[in-house]
């Protein structure tokens, strides 16, 4: 059905398009004009009927997530805003120049937050044409995930070997994969949420199978595509995506390979746990170069160690309730000491919850305690179903590895991925594919009448 294929193409051309944070401001303005009709759409069909029980919880949290986001913009008076903490600065700059005390929204970046909110219509589109329109069918969304992965991959062995030519965006990641992306960890990122939704598609073309033969293809087709991707976390060279990809990759194995018997399952769930635990802890203390732990030798004031550092330092001066939505350059600017600072600035705290923290405060930290509760909630409703959807599982392995990640950076800054992780929201949440509704033949009519 037409229908079903809407998801899957609006996520392709989120992925081939929205791979920059910062730049590539034309195709992600394309992405979002392409999203309002999906947007209208989806709101048009709740107005028409009341939405499903399954999905009103992921909705709510939608609707808190642009009422948060919408809030910041309203205009405050002085006697309200310069209550708020961190804003003596402000207070001091009119002071400055004789201008009276103007009334200002919560937000320091006022002039870029409508903006920065414009960036989240595709991911909103996506949730709402999954939830509500019902518009996909879950092996697509899977098989556009691995094509997309697998062109990211040999693309990203392009720029690798070919020079600069073969790269989409003027700033981005020189001499390594980066794929369709301006960020290799942002592709490294694709690669780890490819892994499960390779592994539930190879569980679903395997029971659909009629035959040996046909089976053994299937196994040697994900071999395969399985090869290509631990080659592009090679090239890639991400150490977080390196390390994420061992418990990403034997979560997955666990999940939808071959039914055991409950010990060995527990006993492989344990050593799942430990070998998972030392890649990370491997990383992080290895001697690979990371800028997080360790003495810092070179470029120490853009590391995410000095990063980390200035944006708690920030968070600190305006919590309880953060210094707004799209502020965190000008913020962090303030915190930077004169002597560190240079042409090359620092676009995002390379923590998303750190810049939720340092921008929305006590308010963004309780709406993610709140997300994280019904993560869960879905987790274990979906692993206790009798028939487990195994698109659904593939998305829960794929939402843990973005929010993992996303401790040390920010892949959900932009509209691919954000995309993929507002699908992977839309197919934990229980919903169903559209089916359209049956209408009962005119002889039965007659009969009722």
């Amino acid at each position: 059905m037409i229908r079903h294929a809407i998801v899957p193409v609006f996520l392709l051309a989120c992925l081939l398009l929205g791979g920059a944070s910062a730049a590539g401001f034309t195709a992600n303005f394309i992405l979002q004009i392409t999203s309002l009709p999906l947007i209208g759409w989806a709101l048009w069909t709740m107005l028409q009927e009341r939405p499903p029980a399954q999905i009103r919880a992921p909705l709510g949290l939608l609707a808190i997530f642009v009422t948060i986001a919408v809030l910041q913009l309203v205009p405050l008076p002085p006697a309200l805003w310069t209550l708020l903490p961190g804003r003596a600065w402000v207070v001091d700059g009119y002071r400055l120049l004789g201008i009276p005390l103007p009334w200002l929204p919560l937000t320091l970046a006022p002039d870029i937050a409508p903006a920065s909110l414009l960036w989240l219509l595709p991911a909103i589109a996506m949730l709402l044409s999954v939830v509500v329109l019902g518009a996909f069918r879950g092996r697509w969304i899977a098989a556009t995930i691995v094509a997309v992965t697998l062109a990211s991959v040999a693309l990203g062995a392009l720029q690798v070997i070919g020079g600069t030519g073969a790269y989409l965006y003027a700033i981005t990641n020189y001499g390594v994969a980066v794929g369709f992306f301006a960020n290799a960890n942002h592709n490294a990122t694709l690669l780890l949420v490819c892994i499960p939704f390779l592994a539930a598609l190879q569980a679903t073309l395997l029971r659909r199978s009629k035959s040996q033969r046909s089976a053994s293809a299937v196994h040697l087709l994900v071999g395969a595509t399985y090869a290509v991707i631990f080659v592009g976390l090679l090239i890639n060279s991400s150490l977080a995506g390196i390390g994420l990809s061992v418990p990403v990759a034997l979560v997955s194995w666990l999940t939808f390979g071959r039914r055991r018997s409950a010990v060995v399952q527990r006993g492989l769930i344990v050593a799942t746990g430990l070998v998972s635990l030392a890649a990370i802890v491997t990383i992080v203390v290895g001697p690979f170069g990371n800028n997080l732990f360790g003495a810092q030798k070179a470029n120490a004031e853009l590391s995410r160690q000095t990063s980390f550092a200035l944006t708690f330092q920030a968070a600190r001066a305006y919590f309880p309730i953060g210094s707004g939505t799209a502020s965190f350059q000008p913020i962090y600017r303030t915190q930077e000491p004169l002597a560190s600072v240079t042409p090359t600035y620092m676009n995002h705290a390379h923590s998303d919850w750190l810049e939720l923290l340092l921008e929305t405060g006590i308010v963004g930290i309780a709406f993610a305690a709140l997300f994280l509760a019904w993560w869960v909630v879905r987790l274990r409703a979906i692993w206790r179903a009798e028939e487990p959807d195994p698109f659904a599982q593939a998305a829960v392995i794929a939402t843990a590895a973005i929010l993992l990640h996303s401790v040390v950076d920010y892949p959900l800054r932009t509209a691919a991925l954000s995309a993929v992780f507002a699908a992977c929201i839309g197919l934990m949440s229980g919903v169903r594919p559209y089916t359209r509704r049956s209408r009962a033949p005119s002889s039965a009519r007659h009969m009722s009448l």
